[in-house]
C-alpha cells in the first residue's frame, strides 16, 4: 500500500503551499505527491495522468477537497468511481471527513460516501455556473450604462483619410504615409486595412 496527494491550483500564479501543509502529517512520500497548475476544466492534466498510472489496489489518494480533483461534476463522479471502484484504491478528502472510502467498508458506509460525494460535487459545480451568471449579468448591466470594455479605439488623425488615398495612387510610400499620419507603419497599414474592410474605400 502507498499513499499518494494530488494538488491542484488553476493557475501558474497561485500557490499550493495551503493544500502541501495539510498534507505534512500524512506519511506521504515527496515523490509521491502530483502537482498540477492549470484548470480543472478536464483531466487532461500531465500530473494527474502520471499518478492514475501508478495508483493501484489498496493505495490512499488524499486531496484537499473535491474540487481539487476536478471541476465538473459529472466528470469528479466518474473519476472517483474509477479511482475506488477500478482500480480499488482509496481516497481521502481533508476538508470533508465523511469522504473517506477507509473508513465504513460495509454497504452503509459506501453509500453514505457516494451521497455525500454526489451531493458536494453538485453544489461546487451550481456555484460556479452562478459565479459565471452573476459576472455575464453584471457585463451585461455595466454595458446598459454605457461602460466600454476593452482596449479604447484611438481616433485616427484628421489627415489620415487624404493621405490613404494618396499612399493608394503611390503618391507616398507607407513609410512617409504613416510618418505624416504620426504612426508606426505597421500601425498606419492595419488601420487603413480595417478602415477599408468595413467598406470605407474610395
Amino acid at each position: 500500500m502507498s499513499n499518494y496527494a494530488y494538488v491542484r491550483v488553476s493557475t501558474k500564479d497561485q500557490k499550493e503551499d495551503r493544500q502541501l501543509i495539510a498534507t505534512q502529517n500524512l506519511e506521504v512520500p515527496k515523490e509521491n505527491i502530483f502537482i498540477d497548475k492549470q484548470s480543472g476544466k478536464d483531466f487532461d492534466r500531465p500530473q494527474y495522468q502520471k499518478m492514475m498510472m501508478r495508483l493501484k489496489k489498496y493505495d490512499v489518494l488524499y486531496i484537499k477537497s473535491i474540487d481539487r480533483l476536478g471541476r465538473n461534476y459529472k466528470d469528479i463522479i466518474e473519476q472517483w468511481r474509477i479511482i475506488t471502484k477500478e482500480k480499488q484504491a482509496d481516497i481521502v478528502v481533508l476538508d470533508m471527513p465523511l469522504l473517506d472510502t477507509r473508513r465504513d467498508k460495509d454497504l452503509i458506509g459506501t453509500l453514505i460516501s457516494d451521497i455525500v460525494l454526489q451531493l458536494l460535487s453538485y453544489v461546487a459545480e451550481t456555484e460556479r455556473i452562478f459565479i459565471r451568471t452573476r459576472q455575464a449579468e453584471g457585463i451585461a448591466a455595466a454595458k446598459a450604462r454605457g461602460v466600454k470594455f476593452g482596449r479604447p479605439t484611438l481616433s485616427l488623425p484628421d489627415n489620415f483619410h487624404e493621405i490613404r488615398v494618396r499612399w493608394r495612387s503611390h503618391e507616398f510610400n507607407v513609410a512617409s504615409a504613416a510618418e505624416i499620419c504620426g504612426m508606426a507603419r505597421s500601425t498606419f497599414a492595419a488601420k487603413v486595412l480595417r478602415y477599408e474592410k468595413q467598406g470605407f474605400n474610395e
